[in-house]
């Protein structure tokens, strides 16, 4: 991803409305891609330009865009020199998107249609060229579709869309041909790094979309044999003896949060793709899927027991350069932002909709900075990743104080918003309440460091204990 040194390996969830505990529809991931690669917030104003038109600084992709431009949050990268990653938002018309969830293709599909890896789209555009412009989570899949399917994909991904209505998950896995799954209202899905849509019902335009020509091109090149149900997955996706430790046994984690009930393995081929929870979700059980580490298990990388000897690869790791989730319903949208490793973090609901971004979300470099909200919450895990068994009680309580605080402040700013009419107070609200978030959740972080740190001044090996009074 960033500096063309690999793939982001992201985890994704998404969650159906009547699946949650307030009808909230909810998108989300985790973007993995450095261990040191800043994060910021912007919100990016309703705008008109004229010859509005995309270049990619990763490669070649360009296109013409519309000249009228929605407003919509976003999580860009500290530089755009390698290309802007904006990641991930919601828009004025209450429409979220992520992407991406990075993918594999198998070579078989490959070799009939190709990556268009230097003109086609890639990770780093895909939220630049549609986002400001769709309505509908189902207008985002089409419009992402459509370019797709005349520019081309560089790369195999998962786009997560949702609105207040629907979440869809869209799937790319050839240089041209794609397909996309709503989730059913009752449902929700983790992905990690595989094509994981299973079988498409053609004759159910409402609940999938697909390429022109996708059953075509699988048949005509021999794919797929036709008395069989359509599954993208098989046709598309891996196979491999690294999905069994790197992807799978996130999926299997995952589900095995929301839906302990059922018992599955962690290195099997055959997990669903859609399960149903075994109670209504909150926000809160997304965050805690994004921010698993395996907690309690025997694959805890945090037990000292497993230092430099991982079995599974966990959801919640050192690369997370910030985690999101995107909620949605017929009240209100928020934007859970979480800088760094969401284990370690807390994911603060900032209103999508502001225009002053909160002044230490504005900055951040590859080295560290003391300015940088991003380097606040990463100096964290770093001073307690020095004895997790040691220092991680007071991350805890931090993380708890801290939310509660945030949930509180939220609170307080939806009850005023509802009372407001006026457009011009509305806006003043909304800016001074991301402010007021930001600002409790760093400063708890700052005094959390503060702590680390001078407990840690009596950890060094050159103490020695002899006289006291010496």
């Amino acid at each position: 991803m960033p500096t063309k040194i690999g793939r982001s390996s992201c985890t994704s969830i998404l969650v159906g409305k009547n699946a949650t505990i307030d009808g909230s529809v909810i998108i989300g991931r985790n973007e993995d891609a450095k261990t040191a690669w800043p994060k910021h917030l912007a919100f990016n104003e309703h705008k008109l330009i004229e010859k509005n038109h995309f270049n990619s600084k990763d490669n070649k992709f360009e296109m013409d865009l519309p000249k009228e431009v929605f407003a919509y949050s976003s999580t860009p990268e500290w530089t755009d020199k390698y290309g802007v990653f904006e990641e991930d938002g919601i828009n004025e018309f209450h429409v979220a998107m992520s992407a991406t969830e990075s993918a594999y293709a198998n070579d078989r599909v490959q070799s009939f249609d190709p990556f268009e890896t230097e003109h086609g789209i890639l990770e780093e555009a895909m939220v630049s060229v549609v986002l400001p412009y769709i309505k509908s989570a189902r207008q985002g899949v089409k419009r992402l579709g459509e370019i797709v399917e005349k520019h081309g994909a560089a790369e195999a991904d998962g786009i997560l869309f949702a609105d207040q209505d629907e979440a869809w998950y869209m799937e790319i896995g050839s240089g041209h041909h794609w397909v996309a799954q709503r989730i059913p209202d009752d449902s929700y899905a983790v992905v990690a790094n595989q094509l994981a849509i299973q079988v498409i019902d053609f004759d159910k335009p409402s609940n999938f979309l697909y390429s022109q020509g996708i059953q075509d091109f699988v048949y005509s090149n021999h794919l797929w044999p036709k008395n069989k149900p359509f599954n993208f997955r098989e046709i598309f996706g891996t196979h491999d003896d690294s999905d069994l430790a790197y992807n799978t046994p996130r999926v299997w984690s995952g589900q095995k949060l929301l839906t302990p009930s059922i018992e599955q393995d962690p290195e099997s081929f055959d997990l669903p793709f859609i399960q149903k929870a075994d109670r209504p979700i909150s926000i809160q059980d997304a965050q805690r899927v994004l921010s698993d580490h395996y907690n309690g298990t025997p694959y805890d990388l945090t037990n000292p027991k497993n230092k430099n000897q991982a079995t599974y690869r966990p959801i919640t790791v050192a690369t997370t350069q910030e985690s999101h989730l995107l909620q949605l319903n017929g009240r209100d949208m928020i934007h859970w932002l979480a800088m760094g490793i969401a284990a370690q973090s807390v994911y603060i609901p900032f209103y999508p909709q502001g225009t002053k971004v909160p002044t230490m979300f504005k900055y951040g470099k590859e080295t560290y900075s003391s300015n940088s909200a991003y380097w606040v919450f990463k100096l964290a895990s770093v001073l307690v990743d020095r004895s997790w068994n040691k220092y991680a009680t007071y991350l805890n309580n931090t993380q708890k104080d801290t939310n509660l605080a945030l949930n509180k402040i939220r609170t307080k700013y939806d009850a005023l918003l509802a009372k407001e009419n006026d457009v011009n107070k509305k806006q003043e609200l909304v800016n001074k309440a991301n402010k007021e978030l930001a600002d409790t959740a760093v400063k708890n972080y700052q005094a959390l460091n503060a702590k680390l740190i001078t407990l840690q001044t009596a950890d060094s090996p050159l103490r020695f204990k002899m006289d006291p009074n010496l």
